[in-house]
């Protein structure tokens, strides 16, 4: 098969990162390598794979932390949004796309958990990287109103932007499985059954009652 695609626990408050690589052309990207990211190089390494680049969701420092000794062991340029605390190597912007093997990492700008928030989508086989955009039955947290307005506007922009066959990829361990489908988080996440910003700013208030009489974590 031509995808090489892990889910790896980093650490930190259950961090995921990822590796994606095309088998053939051996080339990889590490995404959030944070905690622990010698385990993702080590694992391109057994594979034989070269990775071209590290790309980060956003800044925050649980998912960039690694981002020196990935560099360090791998020789990669950091890629990642122009508002990284620390200026990445390669900019990333809305609609770009980056090339990994064969594979092309569509880049989707989704700011409000944080301004420099992006998404991952790799068309070929549905892969949609979400960092803390979007987790399994949950959404990002937001510091205020405009922010949770923002990351609503940013929901609709991804949403509409690929299929419900994509797969769900988060940047934590939060939901009752490592993994979804858009379709899925479409009929069972609260936040996306919101039918407006409104709501979802109400749920947002209301989310520790929620939480408690729904049994959820």
């Amino acid at each position: 098969m031509q995808l090489i695609f892990e889910q790896i626990r980093t650490g930190g408050d259950r961090n995921f990162g990822y590796l994606l690589a095309d088998r053939e052309a051996r080339q990889a990207v590490l995404i959030d390598p944070s905690y622990t990211p010698e385990v993702l190089v080590e694992r391109a390494v057994e594979q034989h794979l070269q990775v071209m680049f590290i790309v980060n969701t956003h800044g925050h420092a649980d998912h960039t932390n690694g981002n020196d000794k990935a560099v360090e062991l791998t020789g990669a340029p950091v890629a990642g949004h122009r508002g990284l605390p620390k200026p990445p190597d390669v900019l990333l912007a809305d609609g770009q796309e980056l090339a990994v093997g064969a594979l092309r990492l569509r880049i989707i700008e989704a700011p409000g958990h944080a301004e420099d928030h992006l998404v991952v989508y790799e068309p070929t086989y549905d892969l949609l990287i979400t960092g803390d955009l979007l987790f399994v039955g949950k959404i990002g947290g937001t510091r205020s109103d405009a922010d949770a307005r923002t990351e609503w506007e940013s929901l609709q922009r991804v949403l509409r932007a690929v299929p419900d066959t994509a797969t769900v990829w988060p940047g934590h361990d939060y939901g009752v499985r490592p993994s979804s489908t858009i379709a899925m988080e479409r009929k069972t996440n609260p936040f996306l059954l919101c039918q407006d910003e409104e709501s979802l700013l109400r749920l947002k208030a209301e989310w520790p009652t929620f939480k408690k009489q729904h049994g959820l974590k």
